[in-house]
């Protein structure tokens, strides 16, 4: 079996914050959501959970930062090409994101980054197969 991943994120407004994500064309598992956590299906390994305050406060004991202010965590993806980067971003940008700084291309990799309606980042970005060899 692979390694998954659940990213643990706070959010102020859970059925705001599904909307954003569902309009970047993922879903939700519904046997892991509800009225304070839903669990976001980025692929098959890779999942995050969105949690309002009150949930996310039962895991830990230290105070919930401002993302917008702060930063806690660069969630970072692949994409498939250039343009599936440009693809995600757009729909971010539609869906009520912020840009987060200028698309960065390196040539052999190529990304661009956001700022959900909570203010935490997201990264898309490609790489060149050729230059993993």
């Amino acid at each position: 079996m692979s390694t998954m991943i659940f990213v643990n994120l706070p959010v102020a407004d859970l059925k705001k914050s599904m909307s954003f994500f569902e309009a970047l064309g993922w879903h939700f598992n519904p046997q892991f959501t509800d009225d304070t956590a839903a669990c976001l299906v980025i692929s098959d390994t890779v999942h995050a959970m969105l949690h309002t305050h009150a949930s996310f406060r039962r895991f830990t004991p230290k105070a919930i930062c401002d993302a917008h202010t702060t930063s806690e965590v660069l969630i970072a993806l692949s994409c498939d090409s250039r343009a599936q980067v440009d693809e995600r971003v757009g729909k971010a940008m539609a869906a009520g994101a912020k840009p987060f700084r200028e698309p960065q291309d390196h040539g052999f990799m190529y990304e661009r980054a956001f700022q959900d309606l909570d203010g935490h980042i997201w990264e898309m970005m490609w790489m060149d197969p050729a230059a993993v060899q």
